[in-house]
């Protein structure tokens, strides 16, 4: 990187979007490495069940359930006082992403679900900035950093397969590995630095993906999609609103999320859910689970009820938690 690297590493700005397991891990690294100006937003707080996971909190954290920007900022000025950390405390959406992203010279996934990512990869494609897609479930993650019309886009890799359409595992359904988070973070943050420190020439442009249980790595060539949703034929749906779940009241006390997307395959998705110590009531149009101090009720057609709270933030929060995005 040399001298002058560093010196660009610390004029440069970074926003971490989502600050669990792969998210609070990227943007300690960061912090150390000495980007100038790094911006963390999460929408949750610190729980005992995040420990195992995610590196940059402690059980203090847990006890106090902090939010987790503003545990990640204080967390973060200790490691390095010389930049400058902002945690925001927010639910990252079409309404307010031009204004949460707004200055940054790259955006990092630090995300738990597709909605978000297909939001930022939106935003990207229409600012033309550079953003790094990662995630990690189990002992398997992947990374691919995006560079809108050079490299292929999150739709590219995933619109085309249907994969959107498929139930997705999450951390909370089937568990992760922190080797695996760890992993994955420092691919993330490796290709972070080489876009901030002006290393262009180093970016290689591939999809890592790799599973720290059975040794497995996989590095490939993403083509770009030339009828591309968003980065071909900019239909940005869901910088525009279009494609995230509608929520409302639903209620006394009660919020219901309208997912028009795909149909959930309810047996299967009683089935990690029942895995993941929770229990389940289901008949053949519906599915009910409590996760306290709230209860879902989950429909075939994607439509949810939350009971417990009228948050639409956190009836978000644990759709994406439990069902997936």
């Amino acid at each position: 990187m040399g001298r002058e690297g560093q010196r660009r590493l610390l004029q440069s700005s970074a926003v971490v979007v989502g600050c669990g397991a792969i998210g609070a891990q990227t943007a300690q690294l960061l912090a150390r490495a000495g980007v100038g100006r790094l911006r963390v937003i999460d929408r949750d707080f610190v729980e005992p069940s995040n420990l195992q996971r995610q590196a940059l909190f402690d059980e203090e954290d847990a006890r106090k359930a902090w939010p987790k920007a503003v545990a990640a900022e204080t967390k973060l000025r200790q490691l390095n006082s010389e930049i400058e950390i902002a945690g925001v405390v927010a639910d990252l959406t079409a309404r307010n992403v031009r204004e949460l992203l707004a200055g940054a010279d790259l955006i990092l996934d630090g995300t738990d679900n597709f909605e978000t990512r297909f939001l930022l990869n939106d935003y990207a494609v229409e600012a033309g900035r550079p953003w790094i897609y990662a995630a990690a479930v189990g002992s398997y993650g992947v990374m691919h950093a995006i560079r809108p019309g050079e490299t292929a886009c999150l739709a590219c890799l995933v619109e085309a397969a249907g994969f959107a359409a498929v139930l997705e595992e999450t951390c909370d359904t089937a568990g992760v590995l922190g080797p695996a988070v760890g992993l994955v973070s420092s691919l993330e943050a490796a290709e972070a630095l080489k876009f901030l420190s002006g290393q262009l020439r180093a970016l290689h442009g591939r999809l890592i993906s790799c599973d720290v249980w059975s040794g497995r790595m996989q590095s490939l060539r993403a083509e770009r999609n030339p009828d591309c949703r968003a980065c071909a034929r900019r239909q940005l749906i869901y910088l525009e609103g279009q494609a995230q779940p509608h929520v409302t009241l639903c209620g006394r006390d009660s919020v219901q999320i309208h997912e028009r997307r795909r149909r959930l395959d309810l047996d299967s998705l009683a089935a990690h859910l029942t895995a993941a110590g929770l229990a389940v009531r289901a008949n053949d149009f519906l599915l009910k689970f409590s996760a306290p101090p709230y209860e879902m009720t989950v429909f075939g057609d994607g439509r949810a009820i939350l009971k417990g709270s009228t948050d639409p933030a956190v009836a978000r929060s644990l759709y994406a938690r439990y069902i997936g995005a």
